[in-house]
């Protein structure tokens, strides 16, 4: 179903397919997170807080926790002490891979 599929109907963005893609992925730091892990995973708390650069712990964590209960990222904890924490796509978060290569894409023909 696509934008066309809607043409002329009268209907509340949030219940088009778009709307709950936009409920999933939407906001500032969801699409950085999935591009990190995209290009590098397993990754580990702390260092996608070090390469995000200005994203505060409490958001990140936050922000992991909704993509976490939406399916698309997978939290694997290993029980020793420091803590360990390692963050993965799951295969729903993978299949927005071409998603996110076509916005990379865009990116390098619209610089």
């Amino acid at each position: 179903m696509g934008i066309s599929d809607f043409n002329g109907e009268n209907m509340a963005i949030q219940d088009t397919p778009f709307g709950y893609t936009m409920s999933v992925i939407g906001g500032k730091w969801k699409m950085i997170i999935l591009y990190l892990l995209a290009a590098k995973q397993p990754v580990r708390f702390n260092e996608m807080q070090r390469q995000i650069g200005a994203i505060t712990y409490k958001v990140l964590s936050a922000q992991l926790k909704e993509l976490e209960a939406d399916g698309l990222v997978k939290r694997k904890e290993f029980p020793q002490i420091p803590p360990k924490v390692e963050y993965s796509l799951t295969p729903k978060g993978q299949t927005l891979l071409p998603v996110l290569e076509d916005l990379c894409e865009w990116g390098t023909q619209n610089r």
